[in-house]
């Protein structure tokens, strides 16, 4: 046993293993764990003390008497895209995801994983409007008052939340993949991954080359939970990725929060649903900071008090009929000039000339109809 006492050998054994695609995913985090109790004779552990996956260990064996090869082509593949190789033994690896019971023995990280609380924003790849405007809202002020926003970078309010965050002065922002750091996963997301990269880390525990099959993402969604203190669930239809990650929150204890939705859209039914089984329903950001452990408020930094941003929230940074046009309006909501005018009673002419300044601003955008639509 005196190699797996060598701490350079372990780390160069979870990373070999952690590259097979030969092993299940349950069976290399397995191995992981009790790489001491199998790493040399005898072949087996005693009867009973362990749930080593048995018949994996004859591939394992080989991939730790390649150990210092594997790891050395990983870390170069890693080094040629300027990220790093964090395995659980390391000090920077996020303590978080000790929490897991079989936590990734191997991250793969470009970037780096921001050292504050976080809180997890997920949803439907196939949000709409209203939802991909609440993402953002959320993400955007959450990280404003100095919460790390993490997501999954998948399409639909995943984006939108992580874009939320970068829109913050000094948001920061964690993207776990469902592949490997090497692939270009979802197509057209690379500018966004090197976004994130530059004010938070990109993150995943496939190793480089794994392709985004479907059973990853369940895999990945754990990874979600566990680094942050609470996850929000935007979007989701009864059967989805986001119900997963909630689950998973709540086995470990973590937060639950869900944006209520519409009950005759499918798209709320997840979120629905979690709310009526006990989940908090957020209506605003507010919801979430005033609900935060207090371990988490503590690490904070200094940000504006939730009345603060409420009366930012109302006004939306402007003043009078500008101020009375923005409360009529609902993030991810179109709505025409003359429904707008009957709600504010004020003229037509009058919207459409503010409704041309907020949009100026970057207050509003204007969508086919024509309609306009409050940003989030």
């Amino acid at each position: 046993m005196a190699r797996t006492a060598d701490r350079g050998w372990k780390r160069r054994a979870l990373i070999a293993l952690n590259s097979s695609d030969l092993l299940p995913r349950e069976a290399i985090c397995r191995l992981a764990r009790e790489l001491d109790l199998w790493a040399a004779p005898p072949p087996a552990p005693p009867g009973g003390t362990s749930d080593l996956p048995l018949r994996h260990l004859p591939t394992a064996r080989q991939l730790l008497r390649q150990a210092g090869e594997l790891a050395a082509s990983q870390r170069r593949r890693a080094a040629a895209l300027g990220a790093r190789l964090l395995t659980v033994l390391d000090s920077d690896y996020p303590a978080s995801l000790l929490d897991l019971a079989l936590p990734p023995p191997v991250l793969y990280c470009l970037g780096e994983i921001p050292d504050r609380p976080a809180t997890a924003v997920v949803g439907s790849r196939a949000a709409d409007a209203y939802g991909r405007e609440a993402a953002t809202l959320f993400a955007r002020q959450l990280a404003e008052a100095g919460l790390t926003i993490v997501s999954g970078m998948a399409r639909g309010v995943d984006v939108a939340a992580h874009r939320g965050a970068l829109a913050a002065a000094a948001g920061l922002t964690v993207g776990v993949l469902g592949c490997g750091l090497d692939v270009s996963y979802p197509p057209g997301t690379d500018r966004l991954r090197r976004q994130i990269a530059a004010r938070g880390a990109v993150i995943t525990e496939f190793p480089f080359g794994a392709t985004p099959q479907a059973w990853n993402f369940p895999i990945r969604n754990r990874i979600i939970a566990a680094l942050a203190s609470g996850t929000l669930v935007v979007q989701g239809e009864a059967r989805s990725g986001s119900l997963i990650t909630a689950r998973l929150a709540l086995e470990l204890g973590r937060d639950v929060y869900a944006v209520p939705g519409r009950i005759f859209d499918s798209r709320s039914v997840g979120p629905n649903r979690l709310i009526r089984d006990g989940a908090l329903a957020a209506q605003s950001p507010r919801d979430i900071l005033e609900s935060l452990p207090l371990a988490a408020r503590d690490r904070l930094p200094e940000t504006p008090r939730p009345a603060e941003m409420a009366a930012a929230e109302t006004a939306g940074g402007v003043a009078g009929d500008a101020a009375r046009l923005l409360a009529a309006m609902t993030p991810g909501e179109p709505l025409a000039p003359e429904k707008l005018a009957a709600a504010t009673d004020l003229a037509v002419e009058r919207i459409l000339a503010l409704l041309l300044e907020l949009e100026l601003a970057g207050q509003v955008r204007r969508d086919p109809g024509p309609a306009w639509c409050r940003r989030a």
